[in-house]
């Protein structure tokens, strides 16, 4: 995990600039969430924190969760990982796992703090392993099903097409990471979800 360590400790000292009274709506997980850099202004009825680094996959973002998440002092947390993961050549099951130790953590430091998980997204570049994605996003809905607090948020749907293939409008050129019609998507989707904030 060292390869983050960078961009972790850069995060640790947005915390710590923050008031911990705040209690802010923490978005936590891979550079789709980093990337989101228009956070304030699309939800501007709350108090968001971006904690997001680039190229995380979930068991970086399970690993990194006391360091970054816990000293926040979240009032909830949307959290978005586990592309990198499949990306990587992962098995679904490894990304499940990592979810459920990241859960577990929650459990323990966090336990009344809302967690929401945003479905893995079908991207352009990963359309290959759609299946897989399709089947993480299946294990980790039933694991939340099990916390009444946590939540699972389909934006997986909404980023596919009438022929079932991924919008590419949505996309930057890569073809993974999103653009300005995508980031209003899940803007969209997130605020039909109110009790997650």
């Amino acid at each position: 995990m060292f390869w983050y360590e960078e961009e972790v400790q850069a995060l640790e000292k947005k915390v710590k600039a923050g008031s911990i009274a705040d209690s802010p709506v923490v978005f936590y997980g891979s550079s789709s969430i980093r990337l989101w850099t228009t956070l304030a202004q699309d939800f501007p009825q709350y108090n968001t924190l971006n904690l997001g680094f680039g190229g995380s996959t979930l068991a970086a973002c399970a690993w990194f969760f006391d360091r970054l998440v816990v000293p926040a002092n979240p009032k909830s947390i949307i959290f978005y990982a586990g592309d990198n993961d499949l990306g990587d050549g992962r098995h679904v099951e490894e990304v499940y796992l990592f979810f459920c130790a990241l859960t577990q953590k929650l459990q323990r430091q966090l336990p009344d703090v809302p967690l929401t998980f945003m479905a893995i997204k079908p991207s352009p570049a990963r359309w290959a392993i759609v299946d897989r994605i399709r089947y993480a996003n299946e294990l980790i809905r039933k694991e939340i099903a099990r916390y009444p607090h946590c939540h699972y948020v389909d934006s997986h749907t909404p980023m596919l097409s009438a022929a079932c293939g991924p919008r590419p409008e949505l996309f930057q050129a890569d073809g993974l990471h999103l653009n300005a019609k995508g980031y209003a998507l899940w803007r969209e989707v997130l605020l039909k979800h109110p009790h997650i904030f």
